[in-house]
Protein backbone atom coordinates (compact mmCIF):
# COMPACT_ATOMS: atom_id res chain seq x y z
CA UNK A 1 0.00 0.00 0.00
CA UNK A 2 1.78 3.18 -1.03
CA UNK A 3 1.92 5.75 2.03
CA UNK A 4 0.60 8.74 1.69
CA UNK A 5 1.03 11.99 4.26
CA UNK A 6 -1.64 15.04 4.25
CA UNK A 7 -1.00 17.93 2.30
CA UNK A 8 -1.94 21.23 2.36
CA UNK A 9 -3.19 23.14 -1.34
CA UNK A 10 -0.61 20.82 -3.54
CA UNK A 11 2.45 21.17 -1.01
CA UNK A 12 4.73 18.04 -1.03
CA UNK A 13 4.99 15.31 1.30
CA UNK A 14 8.51 14.33 2.70
CA UNK A 15 7.77 10.80 1.28
CA UNK A 16 7.59 12.46 -2.50
CA UNK A 17 10.01 15.08 -2.06
CA UNK A 18 12.54 12.04 -1.20
CA UNK A 19 11.61 9.51 -4.10
CA UNK A 20 12.09 13.24 -6.12
CA UNK A 21 15.64 14.26 -4.48
CA UNK A 22 17.31 10.83 -3.66
CA UNK A 23 19.52 10.99 -1.29
CA UNK A 24 22.58 10.18 -3.42
CA UNK A 25 21.54 12.98 -6.13
CA UNK A 26 21.46 15.64 -2.43
CA UNK A 27 24.77 14.41 -1.89
CA UNK A 28 26.55 15.21 -4.93
CA UNK A 29 24.59 18.25 -5.51
CA UNK A 30 26.01 19.73 -2.11
CA UNK A 31 29.35 18.56 -2.98
CA UNK A 32 29.32 20.28 -6.57
CA UNK A 33 28.79 22.81 -4.78
CA UNK A 34 31.41 23.24 -2.40
CA UNK A 35 34.12 22.40 -5.47
CA UNK A 36 32.02 25.36 -7.04
CA UNK A 37 32.96 27.40 -3.93
CA UNK A 38 36.51 26.31 -3.82
CA UNK A 39 36.80 26.68 -7.16
CA UNK A 40 35.64 30.67 -7.07
CA UNK A 41 37.55 31.37 -3.79
CA UNK A 42 40.35 29.93 -3.91
CA UNK A 43 42.52 32.79 -3.03
CA UNK A 44 40.32 33.56 0.39
CA UNK A 45 40.35 29.70 1.69
CA UNK A 46 44.28 28.48 0.92
CA UNK A 47 46.29 29.19 4.12
CA UNK A 48 49.47 29.53 2.09
CA UNK A 49 50.62 30.01 -1.12
CA UNK A 50 50.71 26.95 -2.72
CA UNK A 51 54.06 27.56 -4.66
CA UNK A 52 55.57 28.03 -0.85
CA UNK A 53 58.51 25.49 -0.33
CA UNK A 54 59.77 25.11 3.52
CA UNK A 55 62.12 21.70 3.14
CA UNK A 56 62.32 21.50 7.04
CA UNK A 57 58.52 21.19 7.00
CA UNK A 58 58.96 18.22 4.26
CA UNK A 59 56.55 14.91 4.71
CA UNK A 60 54.66 16.50 7.53
CA UNK A 61 51.42 13.90 8.43
CA UNK A 62 48.19 15.62 9.02
CA UNK A 63 46.42 16.57 11.87
CA UNK A 64 44.28 13.24 12.23
CA UNK A 65 47.46 11.25 11.81
CA UNK A 66 49.25 13.35 14.77
CA UNK A 67 50.28 16.55 12.94
CA UNK A 68 49.96 19.93 13.64
CA UNK A 69 47.12 22.46 12.75
CA UNK A 70 49.54 24.72 10.61
CA UNK A 71 49.40 22.01 8.14
CA UNK A 72 45.93 20.45 8.93
CA UNK A 73 46.48 18.08 5.39
CA UNK A 74 50.28 17.95 6.20
CA UNK A 75 52.65 18.69 3.28
CA UNK A 76 54.21 17.35 0.63
CA UNK A 77 58.34 16.02 -0.15
CA UNK A 78 59.15 20.00 -0.64
CA UNK A 79 57.09 21.02 1.95
CA UNK A 80 54.46 22.65 0.47
CA UNK A 81 51.05 22.72 2.38
CA UNK A 82 48.59 19.89 1.09
CA UNK A 83 45.32 21.92 1.62
CA UNK A 84 46.84 24.95 -0.31
CA UNK A 85 47.49 22.71 -3.01
CA UNK A 86 44.35 20.75 -3.43
CA UNK A 87 42.20 24.05 -3.05
CA UNK A 88 44.25 25.50 -6.23
CA UNK A 89 44.43 21.94 -7.87
CA UNK A 90 40.48 21.52 -7.57
CA UNK A 91 40.71 25.41 -9.57
CA UNK A 92 42.73 24.67 -12.22
CA UNK A 93 41.82 21.39 -13.30
CA UNK A 94 38.18 22.26 -13.16
CA UNK A 95 38.81 25.88 -15.55
CA UNK A 96 40.40 22.94 -17.62
CA UNK A 97 37.57 20.57 -17.81
CA UNK A 98 34.90 23.61 -17.84
CA UNK A 99 37.04 25.58 -20.84
CA UNK A 100 37.50 22.31 -22.76
CA UNK A 101 34.24 21.20 -22.39
CA UNK A 102 32.65 24.29 -23.25
CA UNK A 103 35.09 24.79 -26.38
CA UNK A 104 34.44 21.24 -27.75
CA UNK A 105 30.18 21.59 -26.88
CA UNK A 106 30.32 25.37 -28.93
CA UNK A 107 32.66 23.82 -32.04
CA UNK A 108 30.19 20.26 -31.82
CA UNK A 109 27.21 22.57 -31.98
CA UNK A 110 27.90 24.80 -34.66
CA UNK A 111 28.95 21.95 -37.00
CA UNK A 112 25.78 20.11 -36.16
CA UNK A 113 23.79 22.72 -37.23
CA UNK A 114 25.81 23.47 -39.96
CA UNK A 115 25.37 19.20 -41.51
CA UNK A 116 21.34 19.69 -40.29
CA UNK A 117 20.85 23.07 -42.43
CA UNK A 118 23.35 22.45 -45.46
CA UNK A 119 22.99 18.53 -45.40
CA UNK A 120 24.46 17.06 -49.00
CA UNK A 121 28.06 17.33 -48.90
CA UNK A 122 28.58 19.33 -45.82
CA UNK A 123 26.80 17.08 -43.78
CA UNK A 124 28.87 14.15 -44.80
CA UNK A 125 32.25 15.66 -43.88
CA UNK A 126 31.28 17.05 -41.02
CA UNK A 127 30.21 13.39 -40.17
CA UNK A 128 33.18 12.25 -41.20
CA UNK A 129 35.33 14.17 -39.23
CA UNK A 130 33.28 13.25 -36.41
CA UNK A 131 33.53 9.23 -37.39
CA UNK A 132 37.61 10.00 -37.42
CA UNK A 133 37.73 11.57 -34.46
CA UNK A 134 35.45 8.87 -32.85
CA UNK A 135 37.61 5.86 -33.87
CA UNK A 136 41.13 7.97 -32.57
CA UNK A 137 42.19 7.54 -29.16
CA UNK A 138 41.71 10.80 -28.22
CA UNK A 139 45.16 10.24 -25.38
CA UNK A 140 47.24 10.25 -28.76
CA UNK A 141 45.35 13.23 -30.38
CA UNK A 142 46.30 15.17 -27.19
CA UNK A 143 49.90 13.68 -27.13
CA UNK A 144 50.80 14.34 -30.37
CA UNK A 145 49.44 18.09 -30.26
CA UNK A 146 51.17 19.26 -26.98
CA UNK A 147 54.70 17.49 -28.33
CA UNK A 148 54.19 19.78 -31.27
CA UNK A 149 53.10 22.75 -30.12
CA UNK A 150 54.13 22.54 -26.66
CA UNK A 151 52.34 22.70 -22.80
CA UNK A 152 51.25 26.44 -22.16
CA UNK A 153 48.16 26.03 -19.96
CA UNK A 154 45.90 28.04 -22.67
CA UNK A 155 47.14 26.20 -25.20
CA UNK A 156 46.17 22.75 -22.96
CA UNK A 157 42.78 24.33 -22.02
CA UNK A 158 42.30 24.55 -25.87
CA UNK A 159 43.31 21.08 -26.77
CA UNK A 160 41.01 19.56 -23.79
CA UNK A 161 38.52 21.33 -26.35
CA UNK A 162 39.00 19.26 -29.13
CA UNK A 163 37.40 15.97 -27.02
CA UNK A 164 33.80 15.08 -26.97
CA UNK A 165 33.24 17.80 -29.99
CA UNK A 166 31.79 14.56 -31.98
CA UNK A 167 29.07 14.29 -29.42
CA UNK A 168 27.76 16.99 -29.79
CA UNK A 169 27.84 17.49 -33.38
CA UNK A 170 25.84 14.24 -33.86
CA UNK A 171 23.36 14.94 -30.95
CA UNK A 172 22.44 18.25 -32.50
CA UNK A 173 22.63 17.14 -36.14
CA UNK A 174 19.95 14.90 -35.19
CA UNK A 175 17.47 17.18 -33.07
CA UNK A 176 17.77 19.93 -35.36
CA UNK A 177 16.79 17.80 -38.30
CA UNK A 178 14.16 16.22 -35.88
CA UNK A 179 13.05 19.91 -35.03
CA UNK A 180 13.00 21.22 -38.36
CA UNK A 181 9.84 18.58 -39.09
CA UNK A 182 8.11 20.41 -36.56
CA UNK A 183 5.05 22.53 -36.85
CA UNK A 184 6.78 25.33 -34.84
CA UNK A 185 9.62 25.54 -37.51
CA UNK A 186 7.74 24.96 -40.11
CA UNK A 187 5.89 28.10 -38.90
CA UNK A 188 8.07 30.50 -38.57
CA UNK A 189 9.73 29.61 -41.81
CA UNK A 190 6.54 29.69 -43.78
CA UNK A 191 6.51 33.60 -42.49
CA UNK A 192 9.39 34.65 -43.73
CA UNK A 193 12.13 34.43 -40.83
CA UNK A 194 16.09 33.37 -41.77
CA UNK A 195 17.43 30.12 -41.11
CA UNK A 196 20.05 31.64 -38.78
CA UNK A 197 16.23 33.30 -36.77
CA UNK A 198 14.50 30.06 -36.83
CA UNK A 199 17.95 28.16 -35.38
CA UNK A 200 18.62 30.71 -32.86
CA UNK A 201 15.13 32.33 -31.65
CA UNK A 202 12.98 29.11 -31.85
CA UNK A 203 15.19 25.54 -32.20
CA UNK A 204 18.04 26.38 -29.94
CA UNK A 205 16.08 27.13 -27.02
CA UNK A 206 13.79 23.79 -27.64
CA UNK A 207 17.14 21.36 -27.61
CA UNK A 208 19.09 23.41 -24.88
CA UNK A 209 18.10 20.98 -22.36
CA UNK A 210 19.51 18.03 -24.53
CA UNK A 211 23.32 20.01 -24.50
CA UNK A 212 22.96 20.83 -21.36
CA UNK A 213 22.68 17.09 -20.16
CA UNK A 214 25.61 16.38 -22.84
CA UNK A 215 27.68 18.54 -21.24
CA UNK A 216 27.44 17.14 -17.63
CA UNK A 217 28.23 14.33 -19.19
CA UNK A 218 31.13 14.76 -20.90
CA UNK A 219 32.73 17.27 -17.78
CA UNK A 220 33.68 14.30 -15.76
CA UNK A 221 35.28 12.24 -18.28
CA UNK A 222 37.57 15.71 -19.47
CA UNK A 223 38.71 16.24 -16.08
CA UNK A 224 39.68 12.35 -16.28
CA UNK A 225 41.65 13.06 -19.43
CA UNK A 226 43.47 16.04 -17.94
CA UNK A 227 44.10 14.04 -14.65
CA UNK A 228 45.61 11.57 -16.68
CA UNK A 229 47.57 14.07 -18.96
CA UNK A 230 49.03 15.99 -15.74
CA UNK A 231 49.82 12.64 -14.14
CA UNK A 232 52.01 11.74 -17.15
CA UNK A 233 53.68 15.26 -16.75
CA UNK A 234 52.25 16.63 -19.89
CA UNK A 235 49.02 18.36 -19.19
CA UNK A 236 49.32 21.08 -16.20
CA UNK A 237 53.01 21.82 -15.90
CA UNK A 238 55.13 23.67 -12.59
CA UNK A 239 54.65 25.66 -10.92
CA UNK A 240 50.81 25.98 -11.38
CA UNK A 241 49.23 22.68 -9.92
CA UNK A 242 46.46 19.96 -10.74
CA UNK A 243 45.00 16.90 -9.22
CA UNK A 244 46.60 14.74 -11.82
CA UNK A 245 50.12 16.68 -10.93
CA UNK A 246 49.53 15.74 -7.44
CA UNK A 247 48.48 12.58 -7.82
CA UNK A 248 51.71 11.87 -10.27
CA UNK A 249 54.03 13.33 -7.38
CA UNK A 250 52.52 11.25 -4.48
CA UNK A 251 52.77 7.85 -6.13
CA UNK A 252 56.60 7.85 -4.84
CA UNK A 253 55.40 8.44 -1.34
CA UNK A 254 52.57 5.74 -1.10
CA UNK A 255 54.50 4.06 1.58
CA UNK A 256 55.84 7.22 3.49
CA UNK A 257 53.31 9.64 3.00
CA UNK A 258 50.55 8.81 1.35
CA UNK A 259 48.05 11.60 1.85
CA UNK A 260 50.26 13.34 -0.62
CA UNK A 261 48.49 11.31 -3.36
CA UNK A 262 45.46 9.67 -1.77
CA UNK A 263 43.63 13.33 -1.06
CA UNK A 264 43.57 14.41 -4.70
CA UNK A 265 42.65 11.07 -5.58
CA UNK A 266 39.76 11.17 -3.71
CA UNK A 267 39.36 14.95 -4.88
CA UNK A 268 38.93 13.71 -8.54
CA UNK A 269 36.74 10.68 -7.58
CA UNK A 270 34.14 12.41 -6.05
CA UNK A 271 34.42 15.21 -8.55
CA UNK A 272 33.64 12.94 -11.19
CA UNK A 273 31.35 10.67 -9.81
CA UNK A 274 29.42 13.59 -8.33
CA UNK A 275 28.59 15.40 -11.43
CA UNK A 276 28.43 11.99 -13.50
CA UNK A 277 25.29 11.33 -10.65
CA UNK A 278 23.91 15.13 -11.21
CA UNK A 279 24.04 14.56 -15.28
CA UNK A 280 22.55 11.23 -15.34
CA UNK A 281 19.51 12.30 -13.12
CA UNK A 282 19.11 15.60 -14.96
CA UNK A 283 18.81 13.59 -18.26
CA UNK A 284 16.31 11.35 -16.31
CA UNK A 285 14.80 14.61 -15.56
CA UNK A 286 14.63 16.12 -19.02
CA UNK A 287 14.12 12.99 -21.30
CA UNK A 288 10.39 12.37 -21.88
CA UNK A 289 11.30 8.96 -23.52
CA UNK A 290 12.98 8.11 -19.97
CA UNK A 291 10.10 9.17 -17.68
CA UNK A 292 7.23 6.25 -16.70
CA UNK A 293 3.67 7.28 -16.39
Amino acid sequence: MALFWPTRRGVETPVKAEARYPALVVASLVFVALIVVVFLFADVLAPYDYRTQSLINRLKPPVFLGGTWAHMLGTDELGRDVLSRLIYAIRFSVLVALGGTTIGAVIGTLLGFLAAHFRGWVEEAIMMMADVQASLPFMLIALALIALFGGSFALFIVIMGFYGWEVFARLTRGVVISANTQGYAMAVVALGAPPWHVYARHILPNILSVLIVQFTLNFPQVILLETSLSFLGLGIRPPLTSLGQMLGAGRAYLMTAWWIAILPGMAIFLTTMSISILGDWIRDRLDPTLKSG
